[in-house]
C-alpha cells in the first residue's frame, strides 16, 4: 500500500527520528491513566518512571497530561451522562486537577524530577503576546530541567476557549516550543488496516508517510473508552505535526516499558513521519490555533492564484463574506465547492468587503472612503492547503 512505508525503510526512519530527538511532548490519556477507581496510580508512576529516564539522558520534555475530569468524577461519584452540563464538567476538573498533579508530583518525586502545572485555555494562545509568553515559560523551565505538566484549564474554559481535546493540545504544544516530535499514549495498540475483531486480514500499520484520506478512514477502526479525542482527532494532531517538520507517535501508554521501548527501537505502534514541507511558527499559528471568525468565498480565478501562484487575496476574487469579524480577524476562504483552501488575517472587515467584493484594488478608496491595503489577506499572513501542507 502506498501509505505506509516498506518495514526496512520505516525502521530506519523511525530509529533516526527517535535517535535525533532532542524535545519531545508526550501526551498521555485518560484512557491510560484512570481506571473505574479514578487515577491509577501504578501508570501514574511508570509514566513518571520512563519521563524522568528520558530527561536524564539530555532530553526535554513536555507532558501533556489528560485525566483530570475522569478524577474529579470518581471522588464525586458522579454519574457520567451522555448529555453532560459544562458546570458539571468545570466542577469535575476543578476537584481531579489536584489530585493529578499530585499524583505526579509524587511520583516524580521518587526520581528527583521537579514538575510544573501550566494550565491553558484556548484564548492563552489565540492573543499573540500571551501565546509567546506561554512559549517562554516553557523554554525557562527547561532551562531549570524542570517537566511542564500541561492540561486545558477546563475549570474556566468556556465552549469557544476549548481545544476540543488535548491531542488538539499536544500538537500545538509540539509546534509552538520547535519539539521534534509528539507522542500519544493511548488504550489503542496502533492504526489498522481495518478493524482487528471483525477483519481477519486487519493488520497493524507501523510507519505512516503521509495521512491521507485512505489513513482517516481507518480512524475509524479504533476507539478510546474514556478520552475525548478518539483516533480520527489523533491523526489530526500527527498531520498538524507534520506540516511544521515534526514526527508522531501513537501507542500503547499501557504497556509497561513503552518510552523505552521506542527510544530503541522496537516495532511498536504507528509512527507517522514529518512532512516534507514546513511552515514558519507564525504561519503555524494563523493556521492552527486561531480559531477563525469569518470566512470568504472565492472563484476560481482567486483559488488558483492562492493555491498555485502564492498570491495575495484581492477583493476581485471574492464572491461571498459569511460572518461579521473586524480587521485583523481570522479568516478561512473557501472555494465555490465549500472546501477550505487557506487561512489568514484579513485587512479589512466584513461589512467593508461586502461592499468592495468582485471590485478592483483601484476602486477600494473611492467606494470607501480610504484605502487600507490593496489585499484583503497578504500573503505574509495567508497559509494556504495543500501548497504548504497545512490544515
Amino acid at each position: 500500500m502506498t501509505f505506509q512505508v516498506n518495514k526496512e525503510d520505516g525502521l530506519y526512519y523511525r530509529q533516526t527520528l527517535f535517535d535525533q530527538a532532542k524535545r519531545v511532548v508526550i501526551k498521555v490519556g485518560s484512557a491510560v491513566l484512570t481506571d473505574d477507581n479514578g487515577l491509577d496510580e501504578a501508570v501514574v508512576a511508570n509514566i513518571a518512571r520512563q519521563i524522568s529516564f528520558l530527561q536524564s539522558t539530555g532530553r526535554e520534555v513536555i507532558l501533556v497530561s489528560s485525566g483530570a475530569v475522569a478524577a474529579g468524577r470518581k471522588r464525586l461519584g458522579v454519574v457520567k451522562t451522555p448529555h453532560e452540563e459544562l458546570r458539571v464538567k468545570q466542577a469535575l476538573a476543578a476537584t481531579g486537577q489536584g489530585l493529578l498533579m499530585q499524583a505526579y508530583e509524587l511520583a516524580f518525586a521518587e526520581f528527583r524530577q521537579p514538575v510544573a502545572q501550566v494550565l491553558l485555555t484556548h484564548a492563552d494562545l489565540s492573543h499573540r503576546g500571551r501565546y509567546l509568553n506561554v512559549r517562554n515559560t516553557i523554554r525557562t523551565l527547561f532551562e531549570f530541567g524542570v517537566v511542564p505538566i500541561i492540561n486545558e484549564n477546563d475549570t474556566v474554559s468556556a465552549e469557544e476557549l476549548r481545544f476540543s481535546d488535548n491531542d488538539n493540545l499536544g500538537a500545538l504544544m509540539t509546534n509552538m516550543i520547535g519539539a521534534d516530535m509528539f507522542i500519544i499514549l493511548t488504550d489503542v495498540d496502533s492504526l489498522y488496516t481495518g478493524h482487528p475483531a471483525e477483519d481477519p486480514e486487519a493488520r497493524p500499520i507501523y510507519t505512516v508517510a503521509a495521512i491521507t484520506r485512505e489513513i482517516e478512514r481507518m480512524a475509524g477502526h479504533s476507539a478510546s473508552a474514556l478520552g475525548t479525542g478518539g483516533m480520527m482527532a489523533k491523526l489530526r494532531a500527527a498531520k498538524m505535526v507534520a506540516a511544521c517538520g515534526g514526527s508522531s507517535f501513537i501507542g500503547p501508554g499501557r504497556h509497561p516499558e513503552i518510552l523505552k521501548a521506542l527510544f530503541s527501537g522496537e516495532l511498536v505502534g504507528t509512527f507517522f513521519l514529518p512532512g516534507k514541507g514546513t511552515i514558519n511558527r507564525r504561519k503555524h499559528w494563523i493556521a492552527y490555533v486561531l480559531k477563525p471568525q469569518g470566512y470568504l468565498v472565492v472563484d476560481d480565478g482567486a483559488r488558483r492564484a492562492l493555491v498555485e501562484q502564492g498570491k495575495s487575496l484581492l477583493p476581485s476574487g471574492i464572491v461571498e463574506v459569511r460572518g461579521n469579524f473586524s480587521v485583523g480577524a481570522p479568516v478561512h476562504c473557501l472555494d465555490r465547492q465549500g472546501t477550505m483552501i487557506a487561512a489568514g488575517l484579513s485587512n479589512y472587515g466584513a461589512a467593508d468587503i461586502e461592499r468592495i467584493k468582485g471590485r478592483k484594488t483601484g476602486e477600494i478608496a473611492a467606494i470607501l472612503g480610504a484605502k487600507d491595503a490593496d489585499e484583503i489577506i497578504h500573503r505574509d499572513n495567508l497559509v494556504v492547503l495543500g501548497r504548504e501542507g497545512v490544515l
